[in-house]
């Protein structure tokens, strides 16, 4: 049986509850109704304490103002649109700008700011939700009416499946992500926290980070972690691209003989606990942040959250893919169905 429990009311009047999925390992993923928001996800480290390992808040009220995207779920579209411009079956659409002169994570009031429709269940003595969304046509600037469903899964064997899916009414861009923040050593900066991605090249991105649509490989840079390279040893280094980002807030081209390949993208090791973060998925890219845009104003767990203090590793198609022609396309019509899946794997050693 998946617990429940009262989290907030919304000005609407909306309640918003919070789901707590728990496996016989002693790992516990709470998860609220408002934006599908990962608030806590407990697990044991190599001593065998548990501990929180992600960024969040105590109350909703922080979530209703939070900039950051704390644990969220992202759509319609993840991460930057240029000018929050593009062209669709020979019309222009625009949708809003929250991003400076771009537009970020669906907008204003994207996915991350719905109170979505939950549903708990027990698949083979697992436990999981299913999160629905009606996005009508005109939500945000994107047109088409957008039914979407994201299934939260927690297995025995310590692993978060998310399974993401979306039909439409009418040609539409989808590009769905989760944006939980990971500290595995449960508090100050994460730059000891030794990361590996499975990829040659990044999207090279201008100064608002938008991307040129020239790919750069990854050998003898600061963004090469084909092999698991702490965070922090470059992140200082002389490098424009370094600059634009304050850190790493990239998106890497990912090594998949196709779009549709299930397969390990990224892996975190925290060498004081001994906690490891698998991260698995079928996109093409994964964006990984480093929490470079954090300075002290959000606070919650006790903790004020300080630049670097979190990162994310978040499965994605490219940024800006609709005004890129040759990047894997976003683009879903009537008659098809959107379908992304993603596992965020946890372990030790010792």
């Amino acid at each position: 049986m998946v617990k429940q429990t009262y989290y907030g009311t919304l000005a609407n009047g909306e309640i918003v509850t919070q789901y707590t999925l728990t496996n016989q390992q002693g790992t516990e993923v709470n998860v609220i109704s408002y934006g599908g928001i990962i608030t806590s996800f407990r697990a044991i480290d190599n001593q065998g304490k548990l501990g929180d390992i992600v960024l969040g808040y105590d109350k909703l009220d922080d979530y209703l103002t939070d900039v950051n995207f704390f644990g969220a779920l992202i759509g319609r579209f993840g991460n930057r649109i240029a000018q929050g411009k593009f062209e669709l079956e020979g019309k222009s659409y625009q949708v809003e700008l929250n991003n400076g002169e771009n537009h970020l994570h669906g907008g204003y009031n994207g996915y991350d700011k719905k109170n979505w429709s939950v549903t708990p269940y027990v698949k083979d003595g697992q436990q999981g939700l299913k999160l629905q969304l009606l996005s009508e046509d005109g939500d945000q600037g994107y047109p088409g009416n957008v039914f979407v469903q994201v299934d939260y899964l927690l297995t025995q064997e310590n692993e978060l499946v998310i399974q993401y899916q979306a039909i439409t009414d009418q040609a539409t861009l989808i590009n769905l992500t989760q944006h939980t923040y990971f500290n595995l050593a449960g508090q100050g900066k994460i730059l000891s926290h030794e990361l590996m991605i499975d990829a040659e090249q990044i999207t090279e991105v201008d100064s608002g980070l938008i991307p040129t649509g020239k790919l750069i490989d990854v050998a003898d840079t600061p963004f090469d972690f084909k092999r698991l390279t702490p965070i922090g040893q470059h992140i200082e280094d002389s490098n424009t691209q370094l600059k634009y980002g304050l850190g790493f807030d990239h998106n890497y081209v990912l090594n998949k003989k196709s779009t549709i390949d299930f397969a390990l993208a990224a892996k975190v090791v925290e060498p004081t606990t001994g906690r490891v973060l698998e991260v698995f998925t079928t996109e093409p890219g994964i964006q990984f942040y480093s929490g470079n845009f954090l300075d002290g104003q959000s606070k919650g767990k006790g903790q004020s959250y300080q630049q670097r203090s979190g990162f994310c590793l978040e499965p994605q198609h490219f940024p800006d893919s609709p005004n890129k022609a040759h990047f894997p396309s976003t683009v879903l019509k009537p008659g098809q169905k959107y379908n992304s899946k993603m596992i965020y794997k946890l372990s030790t050693i010792n």
